[in-house]
C-alpha cells in the first residue's frame, strides 16, 4: 500500500500533473498501462484543466501530439506504459525531434528497487531515448520531477525544437514531492521560446551578398512558419521583387499563390520546371530550412559552388552540405524582421525581377498538371483527386499528408491561398501510418477548422485502429485513401530504378469504406472519376467524422512529381 502523503507534500504522480498544468499543457494523448496507475489516478482526483485523448497506439498517441503542436504552437504531450509502451512511442518521438516539433513523451517504469531483478516490462528507456531526442531522463526521486519537467520543456521550446522524453518509475510517482516547488516558466509552454535574433555584422554580410547577385533565389523551410515570420518574409519577398521556392515543411510560408512564388523544388514535390528556377540562380538564401537530400535533389540543385546565404536558428545545418558565404544564426522571424529594417536604412533601389521569372514556370507546371486532372480515366488519376478537394476545401482546412502517393501530389498541386500551417507531412523519417492519428492531433488543436488525412492503403492499414478513438471522441475528420493495392512508392522505384522487377510490393485490396463504416464513421468508395468532387464535398460538409475510398491509379503508371521517376 502507499504511504499517505503528509499535507504539505505532493505524491509524485500529482506532482507532475501540477507540472504540466503550470506549462499551460491542456491535451495527453495516451495509452493506460499497470505502471501507469498512479499518473491516472491523479488525474482522475485532482482539479485540473487537462483533457485525456485514450489511444489505442502508443505510436499513434506521439503523432497525434506531433499534429497537435504543429497547429497550436504549443508541446504536444503523449504518454505511455513502461516496456512496449516505450518502444512503441519511439517513433513519434523521433519523428517530431528531426522535425523541429516539442513533443513530450512521458513513459511510466517499472520500480526503481527492481531493476535488474528481471521484472516484467523493464527496460533502459533512458539509454533507448537519448540519442534520438533533445532530453531524456528516468526520474530517480519524485522530488526531483518539478525540476525534470521544466529541462524537458526547456529543452524542447528552445534553439531548434526538439522532442524530450520523461520515464517515472511506478515508486517515484507514489513517493514525495514540495507543492513548493510547482512553478514554470511561460515562455517554454510554446515555441520558439525565447528566441534570439542575428548578430549584426552577419546581417549586414548577408544582405550585402544578396544584393550583389544578379538573381538570387530564397528556399524556405519550416522555419518561417515556426517562428511566425510570415509577413516579414512576404515584406522581404515584395520590395526586393525576389523568387522563392519552398521545401515541403516550408509550405505556408508565402501564399504559393502569390507571383513571386514557384511552390515546392526538390525531389518531392518538386517539378523540372521548378527545378530550372534553381539552377537559374547565381545566389540561393536558405531560410529555416536544412538543405536536405530530398529539397535539393541529394545536393544537385543547386550545383556545388552555387553562391550560399543561411539563416537558421541551428548553427550545426549552417555549412553541413554547402560552403556558405555567409551564415546568420538566427530565429526566421527576427532575422526577417531585421532584413526589413537595414533594407529601409538603406532604401535599395534592386528589383530581382523574380515574378517575370516565376510565371512561365508556373505556368509550365499548371499546363501539365490540368492536362491530367481532368482525366476520366479509371482507376482516377491522383491530378483529379487533388483538384477535386482544392475545389470543395476552404482556404483555412488543414491537410495532413502520408509520405507515400499523397505527398507528392499535395506538395506541388494543393495550391495554398494563404500562409500559415495549412499542410503538413512527416517530411523527417517518412513513415507510413502518420497522417490519420496526427490529424487527430490536428483536430483536437484547431476544433474550428476543417482536417482532412490523406493516406494511401498501405498507410490506412497501419492506423485504422484509431478509427475508434475518431468516432469515441466524434472528430469530424474527412479521410481519404488512394486506394491501389501497392506500396507505391517502392514499386515506382522498382520500375525506374531496377528494369521493373517487381517484388514482394503487391497485396489485396481492403475495402476501407466497410472497414471504415464498421467503426461508425460515414464513408463512401468512388471509382467513377465524374463522381469525385460531390462525393468529396458531402464528405467535407458531414458533420461527423468521414472516410472516401478513392480508387486510384497506382504510383508506377502515374505521372508523380518525384525528380528520379521523372529522370
Amino acid at each position: 500500500m502507499p504511504e499517505t502523503a503528509k499535507p504539505n507534500t505532493l505524491s509524485g504522480a500529482d506532482t507532475l500533473v501540477r507540472m504540466l498544468e503550470a506549462h499551460e499543457v491542456r491535451h495527453v494523448f495516451g495509452l493506460c498501462g499497470d505502471t501507469t496507475l498512479p499518473f491516472y489516478d491523479s488525474l482522475y482526483r485532482l482539479d485540473h484543466d487537462i483533457e485525456h485523448i485514450l489511444t489505442r497506439d502508443e505510436r499513434n498517441a506521439a503523432y497525434m501530439a506531433d499534429g497537435y503542436s504543429r497547429v497550436t504552437g504549443k508541446v504536444g504531450v503523449c504518454e505511455g506504459p513502461s516496456g512496449g509502451g516505450a518502444t512503441y512511442i519511439l517513433p513519434g518521438l523521433v519523428e517530431a525531434n528531426e522535425s523541429s516539433i516539442p513533443v513530450l513523451a512521458i513513459t511510466s517504469d517499472v520500480g526503481t528497487r527492481s531493476k535488474g531483478h528481471y521484472p516484467l516490462t523493464e527496460l533502459d528507456q533512458e539509454r533507448l531515448m537519448r540519442p534520438l531526442t533533445k532530453f531524456s531522463a528516468v526520474v530517480q526521486h519524485a522530488d526531483t520531477i518539478p525540476d525534470m519537467v521544466r529541462t524537458a520543456f526547456r529543452k524542447m521550446t528552445t534553439g531548434r525544437p526538439g522532442a524530450a522524453h520523461l520515464g517515472l518509475p511506478i515508486d517515484v510517482q507514489r513517493g514525495q514531492a514540495n507543492p513548493d516547488d510547482i512553478w514554470a516558466d511561460p515562455a517554454h509552454a510554446t515555441f520558439p521560446a525565447h528566441p534570439f535574433g542575428p548578430e549584426p555584422a552577419a546581417l549586414e554580410a548577408a544582405l550585402d551578398a544578396i544584393l550583389s547577385a544578379s538573381f538570387p533565389l530564397i528556399v524556405c523551410g519550416g522555419g518561417i512558419v515556426s517562428s511566425g515570420g510570415e509577413a516579414g518574409f512576404r515584406t522581404f519577398v515584395e520590395t526586393l521583387d525576389i523568387a522563392v521556392a519552398t521545401t515541403i515543411s516550408g509550405q505556408g510560408s508565402i501564399p504559393e499563390t502569390h507571383p513571386n512564388c514557384v511552390g515546392v523544388v526538390g525531389s518531392n514535390g518538386g517539378v523540372p520546371a521548378t527545378r530550372e528556377l534553381v539552377q537559374a540562380a547565381d545566389l540561393v538564401i536558405f531560410i529555416g530550412c536544412r538543405a536536405g537530400s530530398v529539397t535539393t535533389e541529394l545536393w544537385r540543385y543547386p550545383v556545388k559552388g552555387t553562391r550560399i546565404v543561411h539563416f537558421d536558428c541551428d548553427p550545426e545545418v549552417i555549412g553541413a552540405s554547402y560552403e556558405t558565404e555567409v551564415a546568420v544564426v538566427s530565429d526566421a522571424r527576427l532575422a526577417l524582421e531585421a532584413l526589413n529594417r537595414e533594407l529601409g536604412l538603406r532604401n535599395p533601389r534592386h528589383r530581382f525581377g523574380g515574378a517575370a521569372a516565376v510565371a512561365p514556370l508556373k505556368a509550365r507546371k499548371w499546363d501539365a498538371f490540368h492536362a491530367l486532372s481532368g482525366s476520366l480515366e479509371r482507376p482516377i488519376r491522383p491530378e483529379r483527386t487533388i483538384v477535386a478537394l482544392r475545389s470543395v476545401l476552404d482556404d483555412d482546412a488543414i491537410l495532413v499528408g502520408d509520405p507515400g502517393t499523397p505527398c507528392p501530389y499535395i506538395s506541388a498541386y494543393y495550391e495554398l491561398r494563404s500562409s500559415g500551417r495549412r499542410l503538413f507531412s512527416n517530411r523527417a523519417h517518412g513513415a507510413l501510418g502518420y497522417a490519420l492519428p496526427a490529424s487527430m492531433g490536428a483536430c483536437v488543436g484547431a476544433p474550428g477548422r476543417k482536417v482532412v488525412s490523406l493516406m494511401g492503403d498501405g498507410s490506412f492499414n497501419f492506423a485504422c485502429g484509431e478509427l475508434e478513438t475518431v468516432v469515441r471522441r466524434n472528430m469530424p475528420i474527412t479521410f481519404v485513401v488512394f486506394s491501389n493495392a501497392v506500396y507505391g512508392w517502392i514499386k515506382a522505384g522498382q520500375k525506374t530504378g531496377f528494369g521493373g522487377r517487381y517484388f514482394s510490393v503487391d497485396f489485396d485490396r481492403t475495402d476501407h469504406a466497410s472497414v471504415a463504416e464498421a467503426f461508425g464513421l460515414k464513408a463512401w468508395r468512388v471509382e467513377d472519376p465524374g463522381a469525385l468532387e460531390a462525393v468529396l464535398r458531402r464528405a467535407v460538409d458531414h458533420p461527423g467524422p468521414t472516410l472516401v475510398d478513392v480508387i486510384s491509379q497506382p504510383l508506377e503508371e502515374a505521372a508523380a512529381p518525384v525528380s528520379e521517376w521523372i529522370a
